[in-house]
């Protein structure tokens, strides 16, 4: 019997995250339904998946709620081409049997590349030596203005180690820096494993060179950096932010930067997108970019062809290399 899956991308975000590859081994999967641009109501939803045995669903799909999958009994597998399922799959769907894959592996993939070329950035300054250059500045004193430090040389100290939070470990641990991790989940084992030390914030806060957040936003870490623990933050540290805004107290941040103590790179934002008149824009000691550190065109086509595999894998009646379990819906964001 010909299995039915049923794609709720809308056309141009089919496009962005189908490469030719994946669209042949969708197609060679079985019957396969697509969305169009119609707004995809909860009746139109039930259209698409009647009979189907997997979805592929991604960035704007909307939530697939519980009166939405009692209505689709078929549906075996939710094959999600971004990251966080919070908001497309109910908790107690998951919990009651309902499979789901993420591509959240391959978004770390691209926001880990992301912190270790802004660390880099930070502590070599090319940018300042081609701006010197160029304005004609002289040789000597512009090498000495820039003269940067080594990455192996400095204290790195990351919040987290998910997804994330583990890969930039393992790009970081070749260049010798000594690394500090705070994460209660984190066990003592595992810390060896990883070949980083366990502490708790404070003391990665007060200690680092480098401090860059990866927790998930979950009711004990929201707000877990506010003024308290960005004053402890040592005078020219490089504080990142690229896994959630509402993780940080974004005024105080502001005041803090504004100090000077400190340099700062923000990719995410408590309002997106940022307005053209906040103050964050004229600070001269913070790099801002627009959400951007998970994305790339490769991390795209990874995220779409690895749904689909996960897809082929559930009809093959194989294993999924991507769950998500029961086990990890109380700590994932």
């Amino acid at each position: 019997m010909t299995a039915t899956v049923a794609v709720l991308l809308a056309p141009e975000m089919r496009r962005k995250i189908l490469s030719g590859e994946a669209e042949r081994l969708l197609a060679g999967l079985g019957e396969i339904r697509s969305a169009g641009d119609e707004k995809l109501t909860e009746d139109r939803l039930a259209e698409l998946l009647r009979g189907a045995a997997a979805c592929l669903t991604g960035w704007g799909t909307p939530m697939l709620t519980s009166s939405l999958l009692v209505r689709c009994p078929d549906l075996r597998l939710v094959a999600h081409s971004a990251g966080s399922v919070r908001r497309l799959v109910p908790d107690e769907a998951i919990q009651g049997g309902l499979q789901v894959s993420h591509a959240a592996i391959h978004i770390a993939e691209a926001v880990a590349e992301f912190v270790l070329a802004e660390i880099l950035l930070q502590l070599r300054r090319p940018d300042g030596h081609d701006h010197g250059m160029k304005a004609g500045e002289a040789w000597f004193d512009l090498r000495a203005r820039h003269l940067g430090r080594l990455l192996g040389a400095v204290h790195v100290g990351l919040v987290g180690a998910g997804y994330v939070g583990r890969l930039v470990i393992g790009l970081l641990r070749p260049f010798g820096c000594r690394i500090s991790v705070h994460d209660p989940y984190l066990s003592a084992g595992r810390a060896a494993e990883l070949g980083v030390e366990s502490v708790p914030l404070d003391t990665l806060l007060s200690s680092c060179d480098i401090v860059s957040l990866h927790a998930p936003v979950l009711p004990e870490t929201r707000g877990m950096i506010g003024a308290a623990e960005l004053a402890r933050l040592r005078d020219g540290c490089f504080f990142i932010n690229t896994a959630r805004a509402a993780l940080v107290d974004e005024a105080a941040l502001l005041a803090e930067l504004r100090k000077g103590r400190f340099d700062a790179m923000l990719d995410v934002f408590a309002e997106e997108p940022l307005p053209l008149d906040h103050p964050f824009r004229g600070l001269p000691n913070l790099r801002l970019a627009p959400h951007a550190a998970g994305h790339t065109a490769d991390t795209y086509h990874r995220q779409g062809l690895s749904m689909v595999q996960e897809i082929g894998r559930l009809l093959a009646g194989e294993p999924l290399r991507h769950p998500v379990t029961p086990a990890m819906l109380a700590t994932m964001a």
